[in-house]
């Protein structure tokens, strides 16, 4: 959804047009022939419902006032980037048909404790409203948003025809939420928890879906610290035969993988495999898993592997070869089990793993998965201080062997500009590149110089970045690439970074894209805060914490720029600093600042 509804074009008055010279009679309409705007909006009407792209919609909607109108009222998906970017109201008078919703609430940083658990975000007033505005409302994703349990008993009772709802790094509700849309929403085909902090309720959610056939397609529940109803869980996968993603928790063990696969596998296309150990170690052969695994012949994504028994591990090589995602990321695999595996994988197009395959690792990813587009590596042990088992060897090596990637988040200790400017040659294709060096102000490790080259080669010859995350030793000079050469970034993370204002400047004048700044940790001020003040309105949000911004500033800029919601996030016992900014964040609204802020967010 374009948060900027409000900033139209001046409307067009189709009645009044001039009439045409006889030369352009075949290119327009005299004003004799006018149609009544009621005609004009039912020909749009069955032209924009060809509209599916976010960005064409909200291209025309620009176009006049009738567009504008008819353009609401034909949009059926709407996304929110920010849930405090207008209000719920605003919504439901702008959109009248919507059936689907996808909501963001806290930004990214949120996600590494940077944030008080209890900012906001919350989704109480928006399931309030949708209630009475959108009854046939099939749809709702939201992501790091604060969702409370009788938000979801709200949503299962209001919505009769209910299909999908997707949680993604949410908080606040428990199995006894879940276990109400299970049990109310007949017709749901998604449900997906995914990253999200689920409460234990102590409640058998899994027993709540319908006693017959069921229509659903995915069930993801991977996040859910809490066992299940086995049973439970094997009837509903028996009576689903619609079903193609199952992604289980870790309570759920590799014998009952092994029977729940015997018995739904051959739809199936996703499957998270929960613990991959055995718990019942009674029995003195166990099953023959490699045969349950060979049954699933449209098995494409594989995932889980919680808790992982290596010498279980060969029994996933009957899927591999027609695998194009895997994800390792939580499974603390050596190179010598990796590589038999990853051998096998060569329609691979999505791999995360932990950095625990090595630099060997992704030399054999490099020699194997031609047809990578996107590349995770995660840290096993997140510490500064540790010897890291992933190199600029193993980058260096995914560059040249993956031409292919789109995609990379790479967690490493140390690494060098020569690694960062071959891989700008060899992946041109990258649209998002994050480096996170995990050891603060490190410079390339084998010149010790600035990483200002490596990051410079990336931004100039990567010529379709939009996403970019830097680390390590930068000056001044790297943020003067990114400004100069970075003309489609919308997504900077900055953390541990440059010299002076004078970088941050770069930045807000040479990125015309930009929509997203995160930064932390770094000595830009008033003066760099100022320079983007040109600039804040056609952003989604900046967010500074540990910078050194003072309260004057901020609230100069919110002065200036009254439709920009300007909070600075502290706590409790900030007396001694009061004049300090702990935390800036800056976002724009329709309908300005926020009723729900707690006492330590102070918007000016």
């Amino acid at each position: 959804m374009s948060e900027d509804d409000e900033d139209q074009s001046p409307a067009s008055d189709l009645r009044s047009q001039r009439p045409c010279s006889p030369n352009k009679s075949r290119n327009c309409i005299s004003s004799s022939q006018t149609f009544p705007d009621h005609v004009l909006e039912n020909v749009l009407e069955n032209v924009l419902q060809f509209l599916d792209s976010r960005c064409d919609r909200n291209a025309a909607s620009l176009v006049c006032k009738l567009w504008w109108k008819v353009e609401g009222l034909t949009r059926s998906e709407v996304f929110i980037g920010n849930c405090y970017a207008l209000s719920p109201a605003r919504l439901t008078q702008r959109f009248k048909r919507v059936r689907s919703l996808l909501l963001k609430g806290k930004p990214r940083f949120a996600d590494f404790n940077l944030m008080p658990a209890d900012w906001g975000a919350n989704f109480a007033p928006w399931v309030s409203t949708m209630a009475k505005a959108y009854p046939w409302l099939e749809k709702v994703d939201l992501k790091r948003m604060f969702v409370t349990d009788d938000d979801l008993a709200l949503l299962a009772e209001s919505f009769p025809g209910f299909k999908e709802l997707i949680l993604v790094c949410c908080e606040g509700f428990g199995t006894s939420g879940i276990a109400v849309v299970a049990n109310k929403c007949r017709k749901l085909k998604v449900l997906d928890l995914i990253e999200s902090d689920v409460t234990d309720d102590e409640v058998d959610w899994v027993s709540c879906f319908p006693e017959d056939v069921t229509c659903l397609e995915s069930l993801a529940f991977d996040c859910v610290e809490a066992p299940i109803n086995f049973k439970a869980l094997e009837a509903l996968v028996g009576r689903s035969p619609l079903l193609r993603k199952l992604r289980l928790n870790r309570f759920v063990s590799l014998e009952e993988v092994h029977r729940l696969l015997l018995l739904g596998a051959p739809q199936l296309t996703s499957l998270g495999t929960g613990s991959f150990s055995r718990g019942d170690q009674s029995q003195q052969e166990p099953p023959d898993y490699a045969a349950a695994f060979r049954s699933c012949k449209s098995v494409v994504c594989l995932s889980g592997f919680r808790e992982l028994m290596p010498e279980y591990l060969p029994a996933i090589l009957p899927v591999c070869a027609n695998l194009t995602s895997l994800n390792f990321s939580y499974a603390n695999i050596s190179p010598d089990m990796f590589k038999p595996i990853i051998h096998n994988c060569h329609k691979l197009q999505i791999f995360w793993a932990l950095d625990s395959i090595c630099d060997e690792g992704l030399q054999a990813v490099a020699a194997t998965c031609k047809e990578l587009r996107e590349l995770r590596i995660f840290p096993f042990d997140p510490r500064e201080d540790t010897e890291g088992p992933v190199s600029e060897l193993g980058l260096q090596a995914i560059s040249e062997g993956c031409r292919k990637l789109e995609s990379l988040l790479y967690f490493c200790q140390h690494m060098t500009n020569a690694a960062l400017i071959a891989m700008s040659h060899n992946c041109p294709e990258l649209t998002v590149f994050r480096l996170c060096i995990m050891g603060r102000l490190r410079p390339d490790h084998v010149t010790g110089k600035a990483m200002d080259e490596g990051f410079g080669a990336i931004v100039k010859n990567c010529k379709k970045l939009t996403r970019l995350a830097v680390s390590g030793l930068l000056t001044d000079q790297a943020f003067r690439y990114m400004g100069e050469y970075g003309k489609l970034i919308r997504t900077l993370s900055v953390a541990f970074a440059g010299d002076s204002d004078m970088a941050l400047r770069h930045v807000l004048e040479g990125c015309p894209r930009l929509q997203k700044l995160e930064i932390r940790d770094s000595p830009f001020g008033d003066v760099a805060l100022r320079s983007g003040m040109h600039r804040y309105y056609n952003m989604r949000f900046v967010w500074m914490s540990a910078c050194r911004l003072t309260m004057g500033c901020c609230k100069d800029v919110a002065r200036a720029m009254p439709n920009l919601v300007v909070e600075v996030i502290g706590s409790d016992d900030d007396d001694v600093n009061r004049d300090y900014v702990e935390t800036l964040y800056m976002y724009r609204s329709l309908d300005g600042p926020r009723k729900d802020a707690p006492q330590f967010v102070t918007i000016l």
